[in-house]
């Protein structure tokens, strides 16, 4: 396993029970999370925020805390997308090494108490990372982790958007739909988007042929 630096702790936000924000979020210094053989450690530059976010912070809809913890969340930092540096990595990760820039997701069912993104570290399933292109700052690679994979598995994988595929894109102003009505455009598609009049002009911008409000 390859390390950069010796320092032990960190600084994150942390959830100390369910509620508003304001509220139940803090910083505090704690321990680095702990990584496994196939993960890898990230120095984090940047990070998002996501509807599982929400969720998670205030507790609801209730049932959610079967999963989470009845009282506070058993795992106290939150986020999933990440983009940030290798600090280090597992002894079975062959592809990343410290020093590289990724981004991608520190989510998975892993017995492993990991901390999550809103942190200076954050460990992840070498899988989920992916080399950051270098034309892509850090924040743009953290807001395309969750929203811009699901449009493109969505566009290019599943509905195999092509050249002259009519595309209806709801809530295409939303984390998802605008880079749906990208993606499906850059594929050929022509994109008929529906968001609210406000957005009018930038569900347009970002290519649609149609906008309904």
């Amino acid at each position: 396993m390859a390390t950069t630096t010796q320092r032990r702790t960190m600084q994150a936000v942390v959830q100390h029970g369910y509620g508003p924000p304001e509220q139940v979020l803090r910083m505090a210094t704690i321990d680095r999370p702990t990584f496994g053989a196939d993960d890898v450690l990230v120095r984090v530059r940047a990070t998002s925020v996501n509807t599982p976010d929400g969720i998670a912070v205030t507790g609801t809809p209730y049932v959610v805390r079967l999963r989470l913890g009845l009282r506070r969340p058993a795992t106290p930092v939150r986020g999933s997308d990440i983009a940030g540096v290798v600090a280090a990595v597992g002894r079975n990760v062959t592809d990343l090494e410290p020093g590289d820039e990724v981004f991608g997701s520190v989510w998975d069912n892993s017995p492993i108490n990991r901390a999550g993104a809103f942190a200076e570290y954050a460990a992840a399933p070498a899988s989920q990372l992916l080399r950051k292109p270098a034309a892509l700052s850090f924040e743009q690679a953290a807001v395309s982790a969750m929203s811009g994979v699901t449009a493109m598995v969505a566009m290019r994988d599943v509905a195999q958007v092509r050249s002259g595929t009519r595309v209806l894109v709801n809530d295409a102003s939303g984390g998802v739909g605008t880079f749906a009505v990208q993606i499906a455009t850059a594929l050929g598609g022509e994109v008929t988007g529906v968001c609210s009049s406000r957005n009018l002009e930038l569900v347009r911008s970002l290519g649609a042929a149609h906008v309904i409000d």
